[in-house]
């Protein structure tokens, strides 16, 4: 096995070649959304594939019908080691608007602030300065010794225009790039001090309902009060979706959700979270949602029934007295755990059937539905890099779970079978897709330490 203080001396030796390699990758301007940039995409690709291969990686820039895909493999030291996917993305966000930029999106420079020193440029947190800390993670474990797991690498070019090249690229590629797990690193930290582990993500149920009545619209002088109000009807319809305590009333809608473990909701409880400050920043005060659990449980754990937007009647300036013809709504489940995005659906579409009266009819449109995503945390992977980060940060790893969801962890999970171990070392201040992003010196460097840390962790 390498030996891993020489790795970590070697990482802390190397630091401003690893920045100066970091630099060089900022200034590609990887735009992946718009088509004047794909030869400066393209470039990024060639540039990652140089790297890898000068560290003794098979890489290859490989074509899709967008973006290129990066694909690097390169053995462990060890035969029996376990085999890891790393997946990063090369290309970024649009820089617009460009005049609230302080300097050159796509000329990385260090700048000081209260917290310490920053990298400042478009991508530098997402995601070229969290890919880069896996690289040089792998750079140092190469000049010490060799790697410890069996490594591959995927490198994505469209993430930040919706990927999609990625579901055929895994389908055609899907022996290259099955492995034990999935390592992600385009997550956040829970502050500058402090690591976190995103254990799970919350699926989706996306459901539209049009509830038709009348053949026409109709004035409300003339058939007010005895024909029926399709707008009345999905309003009793949503009034009916929760209970007195924020609860789902759908039947068997909490099927498959999980307490959480005594352990992880008091490692939740301790943290420095304000419901109050969190409700605060967008203007509200009080919680809603599931009286018997707090903000955070709400957001990270717990399942969820929303109504997105309403259509009906008329919507313009001034009056117009009419019976609308229909009445239309829109709808997101947030799943956790084992719950059925199927059978959510289903059961939706029966309440809202059992709702209508009998001069009413629904059209249901589905707009999508995706599981929940998570690794148990008592896994074995999760231990390991808990252990691995407390090491390196001197404070136990958050055990996180997200409200949202990373779409290509839900692919390689349903394509490939694959579970994926999410640590990343952004922070809520980064300013991703903004003007002026930037990434802290010390997640670059210490992320890094980190990256060598949980691979040596998840080699023994």
């Amino acid at each position: 096995m390498p030996n891993l203080d020489k790795v970590l001396a070697s990482l802390d030796d190397d630091r401003q070649g690893a920045l100066d390699r970091l630099f060089e990758l900022l200034r590609f301007r990887s735009i992946s959304t718009d088509p004047a940039f794909a030869p400066d995409c393209a470039a990024a690709a060639d540039w990652l594939v140089g790297q890898l291969q000068s560290l003794g990686f098979e890489a290859s820039s490989r074509k899709t019908a967008g973006h290129p895909m990066v694909v690097a493999k390169a053995k462990a030291a060890r035969a029996d080691a376990p085999h890891v996917l790393f997946y990063g993305h090369y290309d970024v966000q649009p820089v617009d608007p460009l005049n609230l930029w302080e300097t050159d999106p796509f000329a990385p420079h260090m700048a000081e602030a209260e917290t310490g020193r920053k990298i400042v440029a478009r991508g530098a947190a997402d995601d070229k300065g969290q890919l880069m800390t896996f690289v040089e993670a792998c750079r140092a474990f190469r000049a010490n010794g060799g790697l410890p797991c069996n490594v591959t690498i995927l490198f994505e070019g469209e993430e930040e225009s919706g990927s999609t090249s990625l579901p055929a690229f895994i389908a055609e590629n899907a022996r290259d790039l099955k492995a034990d797990l999935m390592l992600v690193c385009d997550t956040n930290m829970w502050d500058r001090e402090t690591p976190l582990i995103t254990c799970m993500l919350r699926g989706l149920v996306l459901e539209e309902v049009v509830i038709k009545g009348a053949s026409r619209d109709l004035h409300s002088g003339m058939f007010g009060g005895p024909a029926v109000n399709p707008i009345h009807v999905l309003s009793r319809v949503i009034a009916g979706l929760h209970d007195e305590t924020g609860r789902v009333t759908l039947p068997d809608f909490y099927e498959g959700v999980p307490e959480l473990p005594e352990d992880i909701k008091e490692q939740w409880a301790a943290l420095k979270f304000d419901p109050k400050a969190f409700l605060g920043e967008v203007g509200l005060a009080d919680p809603a949602g599931e009286a018997d659990y707090s903000v955070l449980e709400q957001i990270w754990a717990r399942p969820t029934c929303d109504v997105n937007g309403i259509v009906g009647g008329y919507t313009g300036q001034g009056s117009k007295t009419v019976l609308p013809a229909q009445a239309s709504a829109k709808f997101s489940f947030r799943l956790v755990g084992k719950q059925n995005p199927q059978a959510i659906a289903e059961s939706f579409r029966a309440y809202v059937k059992s709702r209508l009266p009998d001069d009413c009819e629904a059209e249901f449109i589905s707009h999508g539905a995706s599981p929940a995503l998570s690794l148990s945390f008592r896994s074995e992977a999760i231990l390991r890099a808990s252990r691995a980060l407390e090491a390196e940060w001197g404070k136990p790893a958050v055990l996180a779970a997200s409200g949202g969801s990373i779409p290509v962890v839900g692919l390689f999970k349903r394509e490939l079978k694959m579970d994926s171990l999410m640590v990343g070392f952004g922070l809520d201040d980064d300013r991703i897709h903004s003007p002026n992003e930037k990434y802290e010196l010390s997640s670059f460097r210490k992320g890094a330490r980190s990256w060598a840390r949980i691979l040596d962790a998840l080699a023994k």
